[in-house]
């Protein structure tokens, strides 16, 4: 599993991956991409991780590697997965089709968890840090819906792309992680 680690949440997301007994490695580089069948695009800031990518000369690399790679993306990485948003500062991927919003919930200060019940994905709720978190709109129809936070979608998946608004990272529960590999991965090979 490569965790792009240009910013954010990445280690966080390794450890889980590793709670499942999934090997994981840092994607810093585009020799990186070739030695990982699976990423992990996490939260983090959507502008400095822009622009790290760019710097670094991995949004190209990665851009390509995204056509075939099945890919989880949190927060920030939910953001550049999809369509382009308003801010001319940051680049999307455009591999998921919804508009995303950044920091719809407020800010820092406004973070806060929920239960989610995520039936296609676990029988127990899920407890969901949300921070900073984006809203999803103009959802497209062939997009599947896994879980909302009273009428805002939270968890979306379409093929081999699986995005969170919220970091399923920061908890104990390794649900939503398992069912990307589980369901995505190795379903996809």
């Amino acid at each position: 599993m490569g965790v792009v680690a240009m910013q954010g949440s990445f280690a966080k997301h390794a450890y889980s991956m590793g709670r499942l007994g999934i090997k994981s490695r840092a994607v810093r580089t585009p020799e990186d991409l070739k030695l990982v069948d699976a990423l992990i695009l996490p939260g983090g800031e959507s502008t400095t991780m822009t622009l790290l990518l760019e710097n670094e000369g991995l949004w190209e690399p990665l851009d390509a590697a995204l056509e075939t790679l099945p890919v989880f993306g949190t927060c920030a990485g939910a953001i550049l997965l999809g369509r382009q948003i308003d801010d001319e500062r940051v680049r999307c991927f455009n591999r998921i089709d919804y508009l995303a919003e950044r920091n719809a919930y407020g800010r820092q200060i406004d973070s806060f968890t929920t239960s989610l019940i995520i039936p296609s994905v676990m029988e127990n709720d899920f407890h969901a840090i949300f921070i900073r978190a984006p809203k999803f709109h103009e959802i497209n129809a062939d997009i599947e819906i896994l879980a909302a936070f009273g009428s805002d979608p939270v968890l979306l998946r379409k093929g081999k792309v699986l995005v969170a608004s919220f970091h399923p990272e920061l908890t104990e529960d390794s649900s939503i992680h398992k069912y990307f590999v589980d369901e995505i991965v190795l379903k996809s090979r």
